[in-house]
C-alpha cells in the first residue's frame, strides 16, 4: 500500500458515497487508474465494505451502557458460545474481548434505561458462562467513528 492508496482511504472514510470520478479527481488520477487501485484495495480487504452511518439519537436511541463482563471459564468452547450469543444480540453495537479482568465489553444501545433494564434481565442475564457483569452508563461521548489514522 502506497501513499496513493492511502490517499484513497483518507478520502473514502471522509465521504463513502463518492464516486470514481469524483474520487479521481480529489486524488490526483484518471477514472480508470482509480478504479483498479479502488478495486485492488476492495479485494486485500483494506475497504471491508461501505455503509451509512446512522445517528442512533435522532431514531431515539439515547441510552447508552457499557457492560464488564467476567467469564467464569477461558476454554475455547465457553468462550465460543459467549461470543456467538453475543453477536446474536441486536442491542450490542460493539464487543470487544480484553486482556486481564474483566473477559469482555459490551457497548450497549437502547431507547432509555427500561429498555436497558429488559435487554439486561432477558438477555444479558441468560449469557452462558458468565461469573459477573458491571455496568456503567455513558455520560457523553466526545470521540466517535473517528477516520483511521493514515
Amino acid at each position: 500500500m502506497d501513499a496513493l492508496d492511502r490517499k484513497i482511504l483518507a478520502e473514502l472514510q471522509r465521504d463513502g458515497r463518492l464516486t470514481v470520478t469524483d474520487l479521481a479527481e480529489r486524488v490526483g488520477l484518471s477514472v480508470s487508474p482509480c478504479h483498479r487501485r479502488l478495486r485492488a484495495l476492495e479485494q486485500a480487504g483494506a475497504i471491508s465494505g461501505y455503509r451509512a452511518h446512522v445517528d442512533a439519537k435522532s431514531l431515539g436511541l439515547t441510552f447508552e451502557a457499557l457492560v464488564f463482563v467476567t467469564m467464569n471459564a477461558a476454554d475455547r468452547r465457553t468462550l465460543d458460545a459467549f461470543e456467538q450469543a453475543v453477536a446474536a444480540m441486536p442491542h450490542v453495537q460493539q464487543a470487544q474481548r480484553l486482556f486481564g479482568d474483566p473477559d469482555y465489553l459490551l457497548r450497549i444501545i437502547t431507547r432509555d434505561l427500561p429498555a436497558f433494564q429488559e435487554v439486561y434481565d432477558q438477555q444479558l442475564a441468560t449469557l452462558p458462562s458468565v461469573q459477573r457483569m458491571r455496568s456503567t452508563l455513558v455520560m457523553k461521548t466526545v470521540v466517535e467513528n473517528r477516520p483511521l489514522h493514515l
